[in-house]
Parts: structure tokens; sequence; C-alpha cells
């Protein structure tokens, strides 16, 4: 569940009318329920409890500082996957046994930078991976704690571009180069290997790939004698976008929990848009309407740079109006919700039922915290959108809204062109 409800034909965000931020802060933006937010982590927390796991937020579905803050100062950890997103841990006081570093890239001063401030474990996705964190580790006289990330070679059903867990992907280890990495653990004198890892993909909506991958990589840790006290079982859990049924926090859990519990492992998890999913929108203004002999279209100032995922994965947010209108709301057209950036997958939504909407009307884009403003980028040089979030009655500005100059900070004319 949200805390985006209406309230005498209007949209709230918690006690606030979204109406009212956009009189703050032009549209487009985002907006985002601290309630609901904090909700799912505790959902989660609480369904497994029995475990009491270490739960990490995965910073790459929403890194804005308050978003972290929130949740870190509800007791999550994260999961970071860049040095960037270190620093964004760092500056909301996350405590570094709370961190865990995954991703295929690392690079030296990354992993530097790790060590440094002390996190907790590496998830690790190769050997040449491996050798570089032992000789950082070493050339800084550190121990760095070590997850072998496997790839279970697991099929979810849900987009190629989110699957992880497959063979072919360039994430994780075969099981036998990880039999082999703990066979040579004498190799690593700065590393201590103390668990492994999965991340089968994202937006999974049933349990069952999920168990089958946990499954195989207890049957492997179990029939081959490997020591650990640590298993991340990584995130992936899907959200309602539309007519999904995905399973919920208690539902997934008690699927899993026995299989975890014979294991007497430690559980790590990395939810990311489970939590951050549904607890944001992004609100647009209506620019044009316009009619061709084929279809209707919307035009709106929000784009494909500022939500990208209905472009790249063809993902269907559901879009509503702020304000339902009497006369409007007896009426609705089928249309397509797109942007005015010059490519034609510039989308919101295709062949959406929606009430007659004129120019200055404002739509609420649906599920957009998780990948919304994280993959947002200055395409066509537009300045990326405010961030706000909403804590009971009271409104705050996260982010503000990019000027002009905030497009070209960094470049410069050589003088040979002056």
């Amino acid at each position: 569940m949200h805390r985006f409800t209406f309230r005498n034909n209007e949209l709230y965000c918690e006690q606030v009318r979204v109406a009212d931020v956009a009189e703050r802060i032009p549209t487009p933006f985002y907006l985002y329920s601290y309630s609901t937010l904090v909700d799912h982590y505790r959902k989660l927390k609480n369904a497994f409890s029995p475990i009491k796991p270490l739960i990490c937020f995965s910073i790459k579905s929403n890194s804005n500082l308050a978003v972290v803050r929130a949740l870190v100062k509800n007791g999550a950890g994260v999961d970071i996957v860049s040095g960037g997103e270190l620093y964004r841990a760092r500056l909301a006081g996350t405590d570094p046994k709370k961190i865990v570093y995954a991703g295929v890239g690392k690079k030296s001063h990354e992993i530097a930078e790790a060590l440094r401030y002390g996190i907790f474990f590496f998830n690790v996705e190769s050997e040449d991976e491996l050798d570089e964190i032992q000789r950082v580790a070493a050339s800084l006289g550190r121990t760095a704690n070590i997850a072998l990330r496997i790839n279970p070679d697991v099929i979810p059903k849900t987009h190629s571009y989110i699957a992880t867990g497959k063979g072919e992907t360039k994430f994780g280890l075969d099981f036998e180069t990880v039999h082999r990495i703990f066979n040579n653990r004498w190799k690593y004198p700065n590393l201590k290997i103390r668990g492994v890892h999965i991340h089968i993909g994202s937006q999974i909506l049933d349990a069952a790939p999920f168990e089958k991958a946990i499954r195989k990589v207890l049957d492997f840790i179990r029939a081959n004698g490997i020591d650990i006290d640590y298993f991340n079982i990584g995130g992936g859990l899907g959200i309602i976008y539309s007519i999904e049924h995905p399973q919920t926090a208690r539902s997934f859990a008690k699927k899993i929990l026995p299989m975890l519990k014979r294991s007497g492992l430690k559980i790590i998890l990395e939810p990311g848009r489970f939590i951050s999913g549904n607890s944001g929108i992004f609100v647009t203004s209506v620019v044009y309407t316009k009619r061709t002999p084929r279809k209707k279209f919307v035009i709106v100032d929000g784009a494909m740079n500022d939500l990208i995922r209905p472009s790249l994965y063809e993902a269907y947010h559901k879009i509503i109006p702020v304000k339902v209108d009497a006369t409007s709301s007896k009426t609705s057209e089928r249309v397509d919700v797109v942007g005015p950036i010059c490519e034609s997958g510039d989308f919101l939504g295709k062949e959406r039922f929606l009430p007659q909407v004129r120019r200055g009307d404002m739509l609420a884009v649906m599920g957009a915290g998780a990948y919304g403003f994280s993959m947002s980028s200055n395409y066509n040089s537009r300045p990326r959108s405010a961030e706000a979030m909403v804590m009971g009655k009271n409104l705050y500005i996260i982010r503000r809204r990019e000027s002009y100059k905030d497009l070209i900070r960094g470049e410069s004319i050589p003088k040979v062109l002056k």
C-alpha cells in the first residue's frame, strides 16, 4: 500500500495536496511519501524477524540523500555499486558495518575508499576482482570481508535487462569457479571469504525463482563442506505497477524462511524497488494536446530523460490526473502521454484511457520512486527535476530543480576556439 490517495477529487500525498506542492515546485518533479518508504522497510524487517537479517537498501533504486537517510535512521544498511554511492552512504550517516558493495567493475581507488571506510562486505563478481581487492587490501594493511557472488543460472520471469541470475549474464561466478576459490583461500591472505551472494534479477513477482536459486546455493555449500557464516540473498521483489499480483513480504518470507533457518547462516537482504517503488510519484503538466488522424497525444513537460523506464523497458506506470474535474471525469479518451524530447521513444504511457485534459492540467505517474530520478539524465539539455518528500503534513524540498548553469558545470571552451 502507499499514501497517495484522493480526497474530494484531488490527489494527496499523506496530508499534503499534490496541487499545493506544484505551487512551490514547478513541474515536472518527483514526490515521495516518507511513511510509505519506511513502512515497506518495516514490512520486510517484520516478516524476516525470526532470523534478524541485515537489510541493506539498494541505493541504485533511489539515491537521494533524504531517502537514504530516512531508511538508515530507521535501522537499514545500504547496498552500493559505486564509489559515488559509497559517498552518498557516508553523507547519509550509514554505519560502515551495514554497507555491502556489489558491482562487476569496482576500480582500485573505489576499493581503497571502501576499505578505509571499513565497509562490511565486498560482493565479488570475478577472479580478477578478487585479485585486485587482495592487492589493494595488502597495500593498505587492511583485511576485507568477501562474499562471492554466485550466478545460479536461474531464469526469473522479468524483463531480460533486469534478469541477472542467468548463466549468460555478466554477473557473478559459476559454481565450479566458486569451489576453486574456496579451495585456494590461502592465496588471499588479506581477504576473509566469509559468505556467498546471489541476486537473480528485479521486479520478480513470485517466490519460485528465489526458492530455486537459494536451494541450489545451499545444496552446493553443503555438498562441498564450505565454511562460511553469511548468505546474502540479494533483492528483486516486485511491486504493483498495474495489474500485477506480487508476493507480499510476509508470503515471501513464509516460503524461504524454513530453508534459511536450516542453513544456520546469517542472512543479508538487498531490497530496493520493494521499499522505494511505490513511495514516489512523478508529477508532470500538460503542455499541449494534439490530434492526428490516427491518435490523440497528450504532450507533457516530463520526458524520457526524467523517467526512462517506459522507453527503456516498455515499463507500465499507471497515469492519473492530479485533480478530477466533474465534467472531464464523465468522458475518457484513448491517448498517448508523450514528452517534448525529439525521439519517438519519448513516452510515459501509450494507449491510455484518461479523462479529457487541458493545457496546464497535472498528471501523476505512479510507482516512480524506484529507478526514476536515479536513472534520469540531461538529454536534450533538459535540467533534471526537483525532488520533494512529505512527512505527514510537512513538505520538504530534498533536491532543487537544476538550472541552465548546472547543465554546463565543468565544461569549458578551449582558448583556440575563442
